[in-house]
């Protein structure tokens, strides 16, 4: 199962927001690595919820909850949506400055390519990421 990372603007989607609704489509996506990335998407599979702007950090994990799908009102199949749910709030939100602090993560897109909004997690990055998590909690 992967893992992925979505980044959203808090003051235009946060995660209070995701926890309110319960269940919201991803759509707004227009560019074509983080589309490729969204149309690998799998119902089940959990992804870090990531505020940008001033906040620059993870603060949840969403669940995707549908397949993807093309998004209404585009004209373009490749133009997908999937629905997300919340998992669970992290109880240490873990920062970017953290991240970009930790050599295991000097590789991934997040660090290398700042301005994808959706992309893969590997599995070790998973892992520390929420090592980070509980270690800033406790």
């Amino acid at each position: 199962m992967a893992h992925w990372l979505m980044k959203t603007e808090p003051g235009d989607f946060s995660w209070d927001d995701l926890v309110r609704v319960g269940r919201e489509p991803w759509n707004g996506v227009r560019n074509w690595a983080a589309l490729h990335h969204m149309g690998e998407m799998r119902p089940g599979e959990l992804a870090l919820f990531y505020h940008t702007g001033n906040e620059r950090r993870v603060v949840g994990v969403c669940r995707i909850v549908s397949e993807p799908y093309p998004e209404p009102g585009q004209n373009n199949p490749r133009v997908v949506a999937v629905d997300i749910a919340p998992a669970y709030r992290l109880d240490h939100p873990v920062t970017l400055a953290e991240i970009r602090a930790d050599p295991a993560f000097a590789g991934w897109d997040l660090v290398r390519q700042s301005r994808l909004s959706v992309m893969p997690v590997p599995d070790a990055l998973w892992s520390r990421i929420q090592g980070l998590a509980l270690a800033g909690a406790g």
